[in-house]
């Protein structure tokens, strides 16, 4: 069965980092948009950045200039680098895969497979 299971989450001071994966199985990742969502509580999930099937990566605005998406294709694992971190970065993390090219990077519908998520909480 296909599987998403995400780590690396934890509590940090604000300006600190974290680095979270997103562990695939059932699936080849790199034949998967794979992405990155967020949500904190009362809010909705908004996304984080996206790497597709050619490396091509997408990132919300929000992010920019301080986290980064990968892949190692060997491990089949999708990174998520986070530096920078303020407390409204505080939300749990969770990995998506798809393969609906009709709906844009970052829009919930264009994957089809979750993780359950990986706490990140950002002190000040």
């Amino acid at each position: 069965q296909v599987q998403l299971v995400e780590s690396g989450g934890g509590s940090v001071q604000a300006g600190g980092s974290l680095r979270l994966s997103c562990a695939a199985s059932g699936i080849t990742s790199s034949r998967y948009y794979m992405a990155w969502f967020r949500q904190a509580p009362g809010k909705e999930r908004e996304g984080v950045a996206e790497i597709d099937t050619t490396g091509r990566t997408t990132y919300a605005d929000f992010v920019k200039g301080r986290f980064t998406i990968s892949q190692d294709n060997a491990k089949n694992i999708v990174y998520l680098q986070m530096n920078s971190l303020k407390p409204e970065d505080t939300a749990v993390y969770s990995c998506a895969a798809g393969l609906y090219q009709l709906w844009s990077p970052l829009q919930a519908r264009r994957y089809n497979y979750w993780g359950q998520g990986t706490q990140v909480t950002v002190s000040s």
